[in-house]
């Protein structure tokens, strides 16, 4: 076996294992939303008002948002009106081209952020900044991606910068430490901005590819909130006038419609350029997934479908809609 063989089969195994993560991932809700499809359409030959009332109310019950629903429903009404006459047995297939035509429409990342766990040629350090409420898996998220991009052959630096959480910053340092990554701390207490600073001027002057900075996590006080992350921003440009690149927004897709409350407070708060969200594995509401996107105008960048790291995977809207869907 040649060299070329050999990585083309390690690649083909990763993607592999990454498709059977995202299914069983994804097993819940999509359990969930088949079984109530079936009851739906059962003994009924056509797609008509009665079948698309039921399919909107289990659209809504899975999550997906009502504003996105009715895009959905009007899609296929308008295809009902074209075609005549669908059959109820078509439904899954027209759900699944509609479905993936929403994410499309809605999937193309900011100019110059990178879609994987590479960076964008020419951005050195390439500093991520990443938000999102306490309890979302904010910590966890950056471990996982500072660990991916290590493997993807990349020098990083981490920025304990939610200095209001003692175990934000500890969780970090383990994850530092796991994965052979420098943390830059100050301890608990302190000003976010004064770390977020020396993260990317450590990183400047030893050349490293990536700066993830974490950020505390509070919505109670919004006006504070919103200050923190601008002055952050502010302090940080001062090193790198174009940091942060990319602003990252984990979100706990387990909340359901909560996760869209987060996405609200904090699109408002800050101008947030990606979405991750997370803990889709443990719940039957992966449709929060399709609604986000949609209603946000927000990419979403990563999913979280499983506690390894390699369970945060970069997110593929059609291998999302084939898993979805797959019987």
């Amino acid at each position: 076996m040649g060299l070329f063989d050999f990585f083309t089969k390690k690649k083909e195994q990763v993607e592999q294992e990454q498709k059977e993560s995202l299914d069983k991932g994804l097993e819940k809700s999509k359990d969930s939303f088949f079984g109530k499809l079936s009851r739906a359409v059962v003994g009924k030959s056509k797609v008509d008002e009665e079948v698309l009332d039921e399919l909107e109310e289990i659209l809504i019950s899975s999550d997906v948002g009502v504003e996105t629903t009715v895009n959905i429903i009007r899609r296929i009404e308008a295809r009902v009106e074209r075609d005549k006459y669908l059959g109820t047995d078509e439904l899954d297939s027209i759900l699944r081209e509609e479905i993936a035509g929403l994410l499309s429409q809605n999937g193309a990342l900011a100019e110059g952020i990178s879609g994987d766990f590479e960076t964008p040629v020419g951005v050195k350090p390439y500093v991520i900044m990443v938000v999102g409420v306490n309890g979302a898996g904010k910590t966890t998220t950056i471990g996982k991606l500072a660990s991916q991009y290590h493997k993807a052959g990349k020098k990083v630096i981490l920025g304990a910068g939610d200095t209001f959480r003692a175990a934000a910053v500890e969780q970090l340092r383990i994850w530092g430490e796991r994965v052979g990554i420098p943390v830059i701390h100050h301890g608990m207490n302190t000003d976010p901005a004064s770390v977020a600073f020396d993260a990317v001027k450590q990183a400047t002057e030893q050349g490293a590819d990536v700066v993830i900075i974490d950020t505390a996590g509070r919505l109670h006080t919004k006006v504070n909130l919103m200050n923190e992350l601008t002055k952050i921003k502010r302090v940080m440009q001062k090193m790198l006038p174009d940091a942060p690149h990319e602003v990252l927004l984990v979100i706990d897709g387990s909340t359901g419609q909560n996760a869209f409350i987060q996405a609200q407070e904090f699109t408002k708060a800050t101008e947030v350029t990606a979405l991750a969200i997370t803990k889709l594995d443990g719940t039957a509401k992966g449709g929060v997934v399709i609604g986000i996107s949609d209603q946000f105008r927000i990419p979403v960048k990563y999913i979280g479908v499983g506690e390894k790291i390699e369970d945060l995977q970069v997110f593929n809207k059609k291998t999302f809609v084939e898993s979805l869907f797959k019987k």
